[in-house]
């Protein structure tokens, strides 16, 4: 035994050229776009069809002519001399060998591809790429870790609040288990391939076979640590095919590796037992009793926090800090706008303190900040800290646009009512800001104000730091796409119609660490926000400097 294993063999084909989906290099799937791709589908299922029709009716005349032949020559073969006699049927027995055979030839190898291969060369280059599916594979992995989902749930496509059921095959599974063992995701591998296994045992029809299955699953178990189970399912393996090398291999070095473990701890058993002895024959004294360390308050750690946030799980407010939420007619210390027509606001949570307004964008606003934002969007991208400049992060996978006031008066009066409802000036504002998360699309928690450690985190700008965040909610989500907040547990759910305001920095123009925020992954649905975010330059006289820290 040479102590070596061998592994499963996986060729990885890279992506050539560009990706069609740069949002899917990145695991998240952008909506309007992915419609495209529905329709360009459509488009090639009917020109399959049409091919379709073609070769049926092709073959139709060929059977049309066979059958008129077989009857012709039963009758011919059976007095062949007396059927020749007749004049006629010399002749036409000439001009069929002549002519129609040839004829039927031409037919037999006349091309009905073209129409739908040309039009396949043209959509192809719509197509997504490798790099893409890997990418949507991710995306799905990432759900399924967020929201606890179980292998079987996806594959049997129980979801929650989905319209369009979907039942994954046994080639869906080991195709999402075989990209994440190309990650060196062995956990998901694990996961993905014995549902697929799972599934094959249950009778499902498949063009791969168990064999191929227990491969993959039986290293992703070694490569996690468990030998025994890598060992029992290789055994089984060997028991579908006994000559399998690859197997045959693992399964003596699994059980080298066992024999060594249990050799290891016979040793180290021995060993507590010498010590135990050594300890008995010696006498004690007595030891003076240190006072128990109290063990630090145990730390969540962030991602879990986000996670089970996600979920709606995780901190709850108490009944007390609750009943200080209320629900308001609000007009802005009566500004004009809003005196007669007062929007309605709510309390989502105290500190930091974020309030929703409801109905405040309409279905048609919407649907032209979407119509201008559609043919711009390109991958979000986040503030450089080193740099200050703008560049793409894998923690944030979404598609956005940016909007100006003066390009539609739309635009222009949403930036308005934005400016009248929070009293701040808009001149020294970002652009509005309009982002489309598809399924697995999110935002990982992050800060909307540059810290102290990220003075040139917004210098190209101008306008100082960010003082606040606008967020507008352009679609209700079916599963997933809240917005949370895991350092005080608090989680906004999207609500059309709706936008939530919170500020960034203390009124002293100290950062409030407490605004870090998330935006979940979509497990199901469409998730469409816009957002402004409002500088410090300008508001010096609208929310004066406070005097200490905190303020």
């Amino acid at each position: 035994m040479d102590g070596k294993i061998i592994v499963p063999l996986l060729t990885v084909k890279k992506a050539s050229g560009s990706s069609w989906l740069c949002q899917y290099q990145n695991q998240t799937g952008h909506i309007c776009q992915m419609t495209d791709l529905l329709y360009t589908e459509k488009d090639l299922v009917t020109s399959l069809k049409d091919y379709i029709r073609a070769e049926e009716n092709k073959l139709e005349r060929v059977k049309r002519w066979a059958d008129k032949l077989d009857l012709l020559t039963a009758t011919a073969t059976q007095d062949p001399e007396g059927f020749l006699g007749h004049p006629v049927n010399a002749f036409k027995l000439m001009k069929r060998l002549n002519t129609e055979w040839g004829d039927l030839e031409s037919l037999v190898l006349s091309d009905t591809t073209d129409g739908f291969i040309s039009n396949l060369t043209i959509q192809r280059q719509y197509f997504p790429t490798d790099e893409d599916q890997t990418g949507a594979a991710k995306a799905l992995l990432r759900l399924q870790d967020t929201y606890r989902l179980d292998a079987n749930t996806i594959s049997v496509g129980n979801l929650p609040g989905v319209k369009h059921k979907s039942h994954m095959t046994v080639e869906d599974c080991y195709e999402l288990g075989k990209i994440a063992y190309s990650e060196a995701d062995y956990y998901h591998t694990e996961l993905w391939m014995a549902q697929a296994l799972k599934q094959l045992d249950e009778g499902e029809q498949s063009t791969f076979d168990k064999v191929t299955v227990l491969d993959y699953l039986s290293y992703a178990i070694y490569q996690q640590g468990e030998i025994e189970r890598a060992l029992g399912f290789t055994k089984r393996l060997l028991e579908l095919d006994p000559e399998h090398q690859r197997a045959k291999g693992n399964s003596k070095y699994f059980e080298f590796q066992l024999e060594k473990q249990r050799k290891a701890l016979e040793v180290e058993t021995e060993k507590q037992k010498e010590r135990g002895k050594r300890e008995t024959s010696e006498k004690k004294k007595p030891k003076e009793k240190k006072p128990k360390e109290k063990n630090p308050k145990h730390q969540i750690p962030e991602r879990t926090k986000y996670q089970m946030l996600c979920r709606g799980e995780g901190i709850r407010m108490t009944p007390r800090r609750q009943s200080r939420l209320f629900c308001r007619y609000y007009d802005n210390n009566h500004h004009p706008m809003y005196v007669l027509a007062p929007v309605k606001q709510q309390d989502e949570w105290d500190r930091p303190y974020i309030v929703r307004y409801l109905d405040i964008i309409s279905d048609k606003e919407t649907e032209r900040v979407k119509q201008l934002a559609k043919p711009r969007l390109r991958r979000a991208t986040v503030h450089d800290p080193q740099t200050g400049k703008l560049t793409t992060a894998h923690y944030r996978v979404s598609k956005s646009a940016w909007l100006t006031g003066y390009e539609d008066p739309m635009i222009e009066k949403i930036n308005q009512r934005i400016e009248d409802l929070t009293g701040l000036e808009m001149d020294t504002a970002e652009e509005l800001q309009v982002a489309n998360y598809g399924v697995g699309g999110q935002y990982e928690p992050h800060f909307d104000f540059g810290r102290k450690d990220e003075p040139d985190a917004f210098k190209e700008l101008g306008t100082g730091n960010r003082i606040a965040t606008w967020l507008f909610y352009m679609s209700d989500v079916a599963a997933g796409g809240a917005t949370v907040f895991p350092d005080v547990g608090a989680a906004v759910w999207p609500q059309k119609g709706t936008a939530v305001f919170w500020y960034n920095l203390f009124a002293s123009g100290e950062g409030d660490y407490s605004t870090r925020h998330a935006a979940c992954p979509v497990l199901v649905g469409n998730k469409w926000v816009s957002n402004k975010w409002i500088h410090e330059r300008g508001q010096e006289w609208r929310r004066p400097c406070g005097l200490s820290e905190n303020e």
